[in-house]
């Protein structure tokens, strides 16, 4: 049965640029990487926090990140590299895709709490101002799957149903759900739940981050449930559908006991920054004092407050010498 409408699948999925292979797949996890670093930044400077640390730590955090989703990914699918007839060098074929984000977020973290540690920044402050970006760069990311024709799930009719049109890697043409897709629109909502949140009721000490994690959880089960693709099963279920499940339980028992042990935001997000370096949240998120105009701070806000005392003064002078003028005149005011 011939598809009336459905996603196609591009023919191929690098382009060549003289002998530089261009790579869909490596193009998505870059774009993504810099959506995560530029919101990262705006959220960071709204915190008070300086310019440009966002990206310092994620010079750490992104190489480690990279390299722990890799291994997740050869570790939980050996099979691929390791057994007969197979060459263990293309585990490191990043480009081919493979990249487990268990293992992304779990070696990422250590490499952000190295960068972290090394400007005096508490880790969890930084988690959460990273958080929606995280999300977003995943959505982007999960289009390089398209670009490989990988990761779909069963087959479907539905009018969004993604052509596969390789037959490399066991693949069987035909018309599947887009899992890819799925997960790409579930990572947006995430990523928008978490800004709201941590707007809504001022998400702090890696509160907003472990939201996140579990959102992410949630759509990350039913979507794997629908994939097709090889993994190892326990107990009828995918590796994957129980790594969500625990990891989701951990993130809702942390954000419980931290807002138990450790109620509100932090205060100061990076030591040494000083007045007018970072933004405050009423700047950054346009609030004002009643007047119309921004919330004044700092020194701005002393001189506004001595020029409003030096008119308060002129105009008791002006009253002052008009009594004066009035009683030397011998009129009153009736």
């Amino acid at each position: 049965m011939e598809e009336l409408a459905y996603i196609p699948s591009p023919s191929r999925g690098v382009i060549h640029l003289g002998p530089i292979p261009l790579r869909g797949y490596a193009f998505c996890i870059i774009i993504g990487v810099f959506v995560a670093v530029w919101l990262g930044n705006k959220r960071w400077l709204a915190r008070g926090g300086r310019a440009g640390t966002v990206a310092d730590i994620a010079v750490w955090a992104v190489p480690f990140g990279l390299v722990g989703g890799r291994l997740y990914h050869v570790i939980t699918d050996y099979e691929l590299y390791f057994s007969a007839g197979r060459d263990w060098v293309d585990a490191f074929k990043v480009w081919q895709g493979g990249l487990g984000i268990w293992g992304a977020i779990a070696l990422g973290a250590v490499g952000a709490w190295i960068g972290c540690r090394r400007r005096g920044i508490p880790l969890p402050a930084y988690a959460d101002t990273i958080a929606p970006g995280i999300a977003f760069a995943q959505a982007i990311g999960r289009w390089g799957n398209w670009f490989n024709q990988e990761l779909y799930g069963r087959q479907t009719h539905l009018p969004w149903a993604l052509h596969i049109t390789s037959s490399e890697g066991g693949r069987v043409p035909g018309y599947y759900h887009p899992t890819f897709l799925y997960e790409s629109l579930w990572c947006i909502g995430v990523g928008f739940l978490v800004i709201w949140a941590d707007r809504r009721f001022k998400l702090g000490h890696g509160r907003a981050f472990a939201l996140y994690v579990a959102a992410y959880c949630v759509g990350r089960g039913w979507i794997e449930y629908m994939r097709v693709d090889d993994a190892h099963h326990i107990l009828g279920l995918r590796l994957n559908d129980w790594t969500a499940m625990i990891v989701f339980l951990l993130a809702v028992l942390y954000i419980v006991v931290s807002a138990k042990k450790r109620p509100g935001r932090e205060a100061v997000v990076e030591p040494g920054v000083s007045d007018g370096e970072g933004v405050s949240d009423g700047e950054a998120d346009g609030e004002a004092d009643g007047t119309g105009e921004p919330k004044a701070s700092g020194e701005h806000a002393e001189v506004e407050d001595d020029a409003d005392d030096e008119a308060k003064d002129e105009a008791k002078d002006e009253v002052k010498d008009e009594v004066k003028d009035e009683a030397g005149s011998g009129t009153t005011k009736s």
